[in-house]
């Protein structure tokens, strides 16, 4: 089991996971649906299944191209701690356990997994063909708010909707910062970005461009629901994280880039989620 998990970074659950909780939380507390432990813990459940199957689907079809990338030659298939039958059983595994696990949420949830196992795949085969691979990493992580939002409501709505943006733009906007350690590998193998396409200055400005657009969503839900002043503080502890991650990295200096990826964001996500739960809490104790 060690050696499964191995492929599984935890520390990237940290972007997703709190949005999840976003989403579900919205559903309880602005529709007329009670909180249930019983659908918390599948919904979590779900998280967890999608997002090993998306990571460990990753190195399985990265594994060649892991393999001769100095900064990804360490990684457990190609370092050979895991093989790559092992990675695929521990997908496909993973993606069954998904499906299953929304059948017991709610009809909806159910036919929408192949949906979302689709999109969460189909990330990892986009680098060999568009730049834009980093939008679709954003839509598959994008899914968490809706995702648990229908699993309490069984419907959409426009504000989880808005916090599914909010991902996709920011998820976005760091991938692209994250791939400025690969540029000049990507463009040797013929492998697509965002910076190998259009070079360190202009990706971060596209990655300010997404961010603006993620903060702009992260606000927007303020004039369709009530909040108090604590998700206020949210929004600008998330909007500065946003902001510091570009005063980090600059087109003569990414050597800060796995700060400003990992920390910034984790951070960003972690007390947004808080201040919102906190807020939800006040608003309806």
């Amino acid at each position: 089991m060690k050696k499964y998990f191995s492929l599984v970074l935890f520390a990237h659950s940290v972007f997703a996971l709190p949005f999840a909780l976003i989403g579900f939380f919205l559903g309880v507390t602005t529709t007329e649906n009670p909180f249930s432990w019983y659908k918390l813990i599948l919904v979590l459940l779900c998280m967890v299944f999608a997002r090993n199957s998306a990571m460990a689907f990753n190195r399985y079809l990265d594994r060649n191209i892991d393999a001769k990338n100095p900064r990804t030659k360490m990684r457990d298939i190609p370092a050979g701690k895991v093989s790559a039958n092992e990675a695929l059983i521990f997908v496909i595994a993973n993606c069954v356990l998904f499906a299953i696990t929304t059948y017991f949420i709610n009809p909806l949830c159910f036919y929408l997994s192949p949906v979302a196992l689709f999109v969460v795949l189909f990330y990892s085969y986009t680098k060999r063909f568009t730049a834009l691979c980093h939008l679709v990493l954003g839509l598959g992580l994008s899914l968490a708010p809706i995702g648990a939002y229908i699993a309490v409501t069984g419907h959409f709505a426009l504000v989880p909707v808005l916090y599914s943006l909010t991902v996709l733009f920011w998820v976005s906007g760091f991938d692209i910062i994250y791939a400025l350690q690969d540029e000049e590998f990507d463009r040797e193998e013929k492998l697509h970005s965002i910076p190998s396409a259009l070079g360190i200055k202009n990706a971060l400005n596209v990655s300010v461009l997404l961010h603006i657009l993620s903060a702009t969503c992260v606000i927007l839900p303020v004039f369709f629901t009530s909040f108090s002043w604590v998700y206020y503080v949210g929004i600008v502890f998330f909007c500065s994280m946003l902001i510091y991650q570009h005063l980090l990295v600059k087109p003569n200096d990414i050597s800060k880039v796995n700060r400003a990826f990992q920390t910034l964001n984790g951070y960003a996500s972690v007390v947004f989620a808080i201040c919102f739960l906190i807020d939800a809490y006040l608003r309806h104790k």
